[in-house]
């Protein structure tokens, strides 16, 4: 009798826990077995600031794959568990639970270890080795559990970074009835994103709700009894600084790849400081497989290393890492395209392909468009600015950004462009939906194409 392939998979975040979904349905006898330190399963974290706000009732709700369900599939989960040695040459995993100790064999590996918070270099932001009481990380079910227990009516926060997460979390806090103020450490807002030409509105937007600091670094917290009481902040060029009050402080400043266990086995770790990772989710040790926020892969458009950062992106890792460790074939694009939406205070934004900022080495053509999600004589319609970029020479759509009504569809839209590597000219010509109540004559993102493509013959003169 053949013996069952033995798969092992370490962390049941969204990408490690679609690892073991899909191996499953791939190999329907392999012994599958997960390891994963906290004490829930796949969850989802990017609906952690809905579940803060109360838009999502339960932190459980954000439970995707419950612990009876991967027994149900015969999948061994053991949760609060730390892996603690990889023996590749005996191929074997040890792992520990409180005193017990486990031992597994496996013929497959999967890496779905993760990321960790980037701590900036905030002076006392530490007492006794532990976070200030009122500082705050959002990794976590238990850390969106200790915000909401701190949160208070008219009392102040305050957040580091301006990226997607910064910004969700402003919202909430807003909502929640606190007075907020964001740091950014850079000129802009939601630098990797959008372009400062389509960021700038944004920003004064959000000036009008809550203060913002761009151009800022946190330098000191101060406290009182172990507990947060202020955090000086110094402008970048002035070197000026300023005491912001807060009682409630989250750092949300971006993540830091968890390679320890790939660096013991030899994995390649490449320049992002991410696992490298190729079209198979496999890393550069044959049969041993990495996704998620612990990986790096290539971008799609510039072919530039690229940390993977989204849960969309883990979830396809996932996929292609369950089917090709279970003897399945599975094979991702050549690249990733970073499409990425969010919305908050009532702002939906959405982009795909590389910012400006990323395209250096590229000879790139933008336009932008502002119109209407309907025509200008039927009442209702919102607004909506759409960015296109393509390249000079081939006039291939290289990357989007969109601001407005329905961002999100519009930009999946332009992602099918990129990866069919679509020009402008093409793409300016599609035939979209109309009617007055729903949409206009020429949506939006052929307009914004009309402009590039104006843009390029004048180049070509």
């Amino acid at each position: 009798m053949t013996k069952a392939r033995q798969i092992i998979i370490i962390g049941c975040g969204a990408s490690g826990g679609t690892t073991a979904q899909f191996a499953r349905k791939t190999d329907r006898t392999a012994s599958i077995t997960v390891f994963e330190s906290g004490k829930y399963t796949q969850y989802s974290k990017c609906g952690l600031p809905y579940a803060i706000a109360g838009t999502i009732s339960e932190f459980q709700n954000l439970i995707e794959f419950s612990e009876d369900w991967f027994k149900k599939e015969h999948i061994d989960i053991h949760l609060e568990t730390s892996v603690e040695e990889i023996n590749f040459e005996q191929r074997r995993v040890i792992a520990k639970k409180g005193s017990e100790r486990i031992e597994k064999e496996f013929d497959a590996l999967i890496l779905a270890t993760g990321a960790k918070p980037w701590m900036p270099p905030i002076q006392n932001i530490k007492k006794n080795g532990q976070l200030l009481q009122g500082v705050y990380v959002l990794r976590t079910i238990n850390d969106g559990k200790q915000i909401l227990a701190q949160i208070k009516k008219g009392k102040k926060a305050t957040i580091i970074g301006a990226g997607l997460i910064g910004l969700e979390m402003a919202d909430t806090l807003n909502k929640k009835g606190m007075n907020v103020t964001v740091i950014e450490a850079l000129p802009t807002i939601l630098a990797n994103t959008l372009d400062e030409d389509m960021s700038e509105p944004l920003l004064l937007a959000l000036q009008e709700k809550i203060s913002v600091y761009t151009n800022h670094l946190a330098i000191r917290a101060e406290e009182q009894y172990g507990i947060i009481t202020s955090l000086i902040i110094k402008e970048k060029t002035t070197g000026e600084e300023k005491k912001i009050q807060t009682d409630l402080l989250i750092i949300a400043a971006g993540t830091k790849p968890e390679t320890t266990l790939a660096k013991t086995i030899g994995c390649i770790i490449g320049k992002t400081g991410g696992i490298q990772v190729n079209e198979t989710s496999e890393t550069s040790v044959k049969n041993v497989y990495a996704v998620g926020d612990c990986t790096e892969y290539r971008d799609y458009v510039t072919n530039e290393p690229l940390g993977i950062g989204l849960g969309s992106i883990g979830v396809r890792q996932g996929i292609a890492a369950g089917v090709n460790a279970a003897g399945g074939t599975y094979v991702l694009p050549p690249g990733v395209l970073l499409t990425r939406t969010s919305e908050f205070f009532g702002m939906e934004i959405a982009a795909v392909g590389p910012v400006k900022q990323n395209c250096l080495q590229l000879p790139v053509v933008s336009g932008k468009y502002k119109g209407s999600s309907r025509p200008d004589y039927f009442p209702g319609g919102e607004p909506i600015v759409i960015k296109v970029s393509a390249h000079e020479k081939t006039g291939c759509i290289l990357s989007a950004q969109a601001v407005g009504s329905n961002a999100a569809q519009r930009i999946n839209t332009l992602a099918c462009a990129i990866l069919g590597r679509i020009s402008v000219e093409e793409f300016r010509k599609l035939e979209t939906a109309y009617a007055p109540p729903i949409a206009p004559t020429l949506d939006t993102v052929t307009l914004a194409c009309d402009v590039v493509s104006l843009k390029l013959a004048r180049k070509r003169r």
